[in-house]
């Protein structure tokens, strides 16, 4: 039925499990979970949470060198396992290597979020915490309490991939690499007015109660969830009705539109849904203190080898977004990926993904410093790889 479908969508947008990494759907590899607390958080709003709490998992361990740590933080709705994609023999990330860090970004219900904090800052209450307040907090907890003190690289899909530019903005030495996919460095306008319409959408249940729900709104949650849908893949996965080969025979397109609508993120929280948009919409590195809202000064400050990789048809982060912000970065490789799958693609939405991905950002950390394939080419022009959207046929699916 239709909900291998719905495991998949949860795999590569929401990180609940492995994606694809085995038959089982279970990761090979599973992170050792870990909290962090942090004591008068101050949050760029302005509001001080008394604790502030970061829930992360981690793979592997530091070595005596201390030189083997890869930072993953975590996209929309995801927990530590969201990168479960990544990690494995044959993949970019082996955790007998390395040392990786998967963190939980605040307002998924499990770090500190609208749903599991206390009074005056319950629910509605919360305040609206950025990129940077999630990027602080994770510098606390890697150089205090894990002892890190340098990167090998932040790789992030998504709101993750924010979190890698802001990481490589706010601290330009802390890393040697950082590898976006799908997630760009600024949310520009019209991706604050798509998110706009999923939280119109949710908000306008009148179970809602501006945020002070006693049972979740329901309605306005699979009103989201539609609208939310609508966006995550590309106009011909839907034409070509790619959710087939998710499928066994006699699926229709009513019962995969149905699942996502009543379960595009089972057990959600309404206000935690709403706090993370509210994070994601805010996203600017031009806005980092120093670059007085100029992005492009902001790009043009990145240290770190940067592998951007945005998704061909993503309609959440376009590609021409990408283009865009690349030529303002140093060194900066452009490598889009050549997929339908829409956004999903930056996380192996498809096997063809999954392949392409990891074989280039395993190459990438594998480069030497100021060498390698990915540099003997002007800073920021795309990477010599074809950027034609392929088949269905074409990609082994």
């Amino acid at each position: 039925m239709v909900k291998k479908l719905l495991l998949f969508l949860t795999l590569a947008c929401f990180g609940i499990s492995s994606l694809r990494a085995q038959k089982s759907d279970e990761p090979l590899f599973k992170p050792e979970p870990h909290e962090f607390i942090i004591h008068s958080f101050r949050t760029e709003s302005g509001v001080t949470l008394p604790e502030a709490k970061i829930v992360y998992g981690t793979y592997g361990r530091l070595n005596a060198a201390g030189d083997n740590a890869v930072l993953l933080p975590s996209h929309y709705m995801a927990d530590m396992n969201g990168y479960a994609w990544l990690i494995g023999p044959g993949k970019a990330l082996d955790p007998t290597h390395q040392f990786l860090i998967a963190t939980e970004l605040f307002g998924n219900g499990r770090s500190s979020s609208p749903s599991n904090t206390p009074e005056p800052f319950r629910g509605p209450r919360f305040p609206v915490t950025t990129i940077r307040d999630n990027v602080e907090a994770v510098h606390q907890l890697l150089t205090t309490q894990l002892g890190v003190r340098h990167l090998q690289a932040v790789v992030g899909f998504s709101m993750g991939a924010q979190q890698a530019f802001q990481w490589a903005v706010s601290y330009p030495d802390f890393m040697d690499r950082i590898v976006a996919t799908s997630g760009t460095a600024k949310t520009y306008g019209h991706g604050i007015l798509r998110l706009e319409s999923e939280i119109t959408a949710l908000t306008t249940d009148e179970a809602f109660k501006g945020g002070d729900y006693t049972t979740e709104p329901v309605k306005g949650i699979q009103a989201f969830s539609i609208v939310w849908t609508a966006w995550l893949f590309s106009q011909e996965w839907w034409r070509q009705e790619l959710w087939k080969t998710e499928e066994p025979a006699g699926t229709t397109f009513d019962q995969v539109v149905e699942h996502y609508r009543t379960n595009l993120i089972p057990g959600a929280d309404a206000n935690n849904l709403i706090l993370q948009m509210r994070t994601w919409e805010r996203h600017d590195v031009g806005t980092t203190p120093g670059f007085g809202g100029n992005v492009q000064k902001a790009l043009g400050s990145i240290k770190a080898r940067v592998l951007y990789m945005p998704s061909e048809t993503d309609l959440y982060f376009p590609v021409t977004d990408a283009r865009y912000e690349a030529q303002f970065i140093p060194r900066c490789s452009l490598l889009p990926i050549p997929s339908l799958w829409g956004h999903p693609a930056g996380a192996g939405a498809s096997p063809a993904d999954l392949k392409f991905l990891n074989e280039h950002i395993g190459e990438f950390l594998k480069q030497n410093p100021g060498g390698g394939a990915y540099w003997r080419q002007s800073a920021c022009s795309p990477t010599p790889f074809s950027n034609a959207l392929r088949s269905p046929a074409q990609k082994g699916m």
